[in-house]
């Protein structure tokens, strides 16, 4: 069974077809990249993966299971989660929190327990902590579990948002240029942490880079996107070095 299949995902804005004919399969525990020119309608497909953007036309599949039509909710309680371009923390919550945050469909407790704060809910509470304080060493964030999240280093927020994505328990991890700002030494760092959680947690993952040295590090497949259209798919070193792929990039 595949993780992810996607069959000719498309959607138009004012008339413009800004992803039309998405294509692509892969397999349980890929690391797969989708890459291509600024623009290229990227970030869309993650929108429509999610459930932000509904597709004009085509399906989605994530374990066999049709996608199609749900909320970003219903997606993320079925395994899809992802990360973003711009990073999204709560800012004035500790770290600890934003990652509990991650935690709420796993640790379900009503209205009622929490106001009245019942038994039920310190026990939840206690429970969502101690694993909130597990992902966070994951990452190495542990010691840093009360420190708003606008205090961390931008490399480390990087890492809190995947480690708050990590919480929902998603087979399928969505990250969006998750080395963007990030310095040689950092990228090295994350592009270990990456195969690290694909191995930890037995799920796939789908990433949007514009870091080639990433890309060629760490994933075993890539498409590349050009105009809303797939260019090209296939094994990472073929796709690299193929010329129409170098033309979309750096042109004639």
């Amino acid at each position: 069974m595949k993780a992810l299949e996607t069959k000719n995902l498309g959607i138009t804005f004012g008339g413009l077809k800004a992803v039309d004919g998405f294509t692509i399969s892969i397999e349980q525990g890929q690391l797969y990249g989708l890459i291509g020119p600024n623009g290229a309608g990227k970030t869309t497909v993650f929108n429509m993966l999610t459930g932000v953007y509904k597709p004009g036309s085509g399906a989605f599949f994530l374990e066999g299971k049709p996608m199609l039509g749900k909320s970003p909710v219903e997606i993320s309680k079925c395994g899809i989660a992802r990360t973003f371009q711009n990073i999204r923390l709560f800012d004035k919550q500790s770290v600890l929190d934003n990652v509990k945050l991650g935690l709420h469909n796993r640790f379900p407790y009503s209205a009622v327990s929490g106001v009245l704060r019942l038994p039920s809910y310190f026990k939840n509470e206690k429970l969502m902590d101690e694993t909130a304080m597990e992902l966070l060493k994951v990452f190495d964030l542990d010691g840093e579990a009360h420190t708003a999240a606008a205090n961390l280093p931008y490399g480390k927020q990087r890492k809190l948002e995947i480690a708050r994505a990590l919480a929902t328990q998603p087979k399928l991890l969505l990250l969006d240029e998750p080395a963007a700002g990030m310095n040689p030494n950092e990228t090295a760092e994350l592009m270990e942490n990456i195969r690290f959680i694909r191995d930890r947690f037995k799920i796939s993952i789908l990433l949007i880079e514009h870091d080639m040295s990433l890309v060629s590090g760490i994933c075993e497949e890539i498409t590349v996107l050009n105009f809303g259209r797939i260019l090209t798919s296939g094994k990472t070193a073929d796709v690299l070095s193929d010329p129409e792929v170098v033309k979309a990039y750096i042109g004639e």
